[in-house]
């Protein structure tokens, strides 16, 4: 179930990407602004870390979670009936805040998961993300074809009503478990930020990792629209399923990171995002080559960001929700940046550009991986002392 509502709640974000080029028809607008819907979702999001997760160390979970889907809900409808460019984008944004709720599930699962078995739990839920995330652009791609952009969102609204309810209606209730005020739950997360090294870590290859995958995500759909493609809105969609395998790493990465290998699997992850933009960019004018490039890219990517949750989990419990606040906004920020970067690239370097950008940020993953594991060894071998799993399979 929680991975359930998780997926659909997550595809949210995911919906207009294919929908890009009908977006710019329909209003008029160059890539460059039709790209901007993409960004404005994600800066949502963003916010909705920042000011709305941290709430889950605060107030009752279920009760969180229900009023988030409900206002997603109503702000779909809007962005569904935009008028002009600008209200979709501003919709968007606040549909980007409220999708925040699947943040708030993520730690709740890890919560109710017993300790040993708690990578597995969230490589579990994370599945479920992640098919959300692939059917997202799927789902919208085939109901763009045969309708309009504007029917995905109203199909979209339908589907957080019903997570409304089965969030009400399911999920277990909890006694309140902060004493905080809001406010000062928001100052606490700058101290859990110095307090928590794993956390930092995690954080720069969230961002890296999800930079890389915005900006592929961001500019492929003007790619398969163009020459030598010109492909439909439903094929574009399609594409999503391309990156199914994803899906299946999430659930490897989180038993191996129960086995305490996180620090390979960093290492092999960060290695697949740097090596995927080489046949990405030739799929400029080879499907072979693109369909390898996605599949090797989510792999990375998802493969990455299981490692890092399952790690940033075992942290301290009673500030779990501000831990995954504080990584999930490293993470999207680094996917906003470079999908705003994406879009201006593409505009004046097409695809070369977009692939150049892509491949700085998979190599810098890359190197960072390779410093973490040299510190963790170095440190594993002056002292003997137990580790705490982290960046090279180890961590203080």
């Amino acid at each position: 179930m929680f991975a359930v509502l998780v997926g659909v709640s997550i595809a949210n974000l995911y919906y207009v990407q294919p929908l890009l080029p009908m977006v710019r028809r329909d209003f008029h607008v160059a890539s460059g602004v039709a790209a901007l819907a993409t960004t404005s979702a994600q800066l949502g999001f963003v916010l909705g870390l920042l000011f709305l997760l941290p709430l889950g160390d605060l107030v009752e979970r279920r009760r969180l979670v229900t009023g988030l889907a409900l206002a997603c809900a109503v702000f779909l409808l809007v962005a569904a009936s935009a008028p002009v460019v600008a209200v979709l984008l501003v919709a968007l944004l606040l549909v980007g805040a409220t999708v925040a709720l699947a943040q708030v599930l993520l730690p709740f699962a890890a919560t109710l998961a017993p300790e040993h078995e708690r990578g597995r739990v969230v490589g579990l839920v994370m599945s479920g993300l992640l098919l959300g995330i692939l059917l997202a652009r799927t789902f919208a791609g085939l109901v763009a074809a045969a309708s309009s952009w504007r029917v995905v969102f109203y199909c979209a609204a339908g589907s957080m009503v019903v997570v409304t309810l089965l969030a009400w209606t399911r999920l277990p209730g909890e006694v309140r478990r902060g004493e905080l005020s809001y406010t000062g739950l928001l100052r606490s997360l700058g101290g859990i930020v110095r307090s928590e090294p794993v956390l930092r870590r995690r954080a720069l290859f969230g961002a890296l990792g999800m930079g890389c995958f915005s900006v592929l995500w961001t500019s492929i759909a003007f790619l398969l629209s163009g020459a030598p493609y010109h492909y439909s809105t439903a094929r574009i969609g399609l594409f999503g399923l391309v990156g199914a395998a994803g899906a299946l790493m999430a659930s490897a990465a989180g038993r191996l990171a129960d086995r305490g290998r996180s620090g390979a699997v960093t290492v092999v992850t960060t290695a697949l995002l740097a090596g995927s933009y080489l046949p990405i960019y030739l799929g400029a004018h080879s499907l072979a080559a693109l369909l390898v490039g996605i599949v090797v890219l989510d792999l990375g990517v998802q493969g990455l960001h299981i490692t890092n949750q399952s790690l940033i989990y075992r942290l301290a419990p009673e500030h779990r929700s501000r831990t995954n606040a504080v990584y999930m906004i490293s993470y999207f920020l680094g996917g906003t940046s470079a999908s705003g970067l994406a879009a201006a690239l593409y505009s004046s370097t097409r695809w070369a550009g977009v692939c150049a950008l892509g491949a700085a940020l998979g190599t810098a993953a890359f190197a960072a991986a390779l410093v973490e594991l040299r510190r963790a060894r170095r440190v594993a071998l002056g002292d003997g002392a137990p580790l705490v799993a982290g960046g090279g399979g180890a961590s203080r």
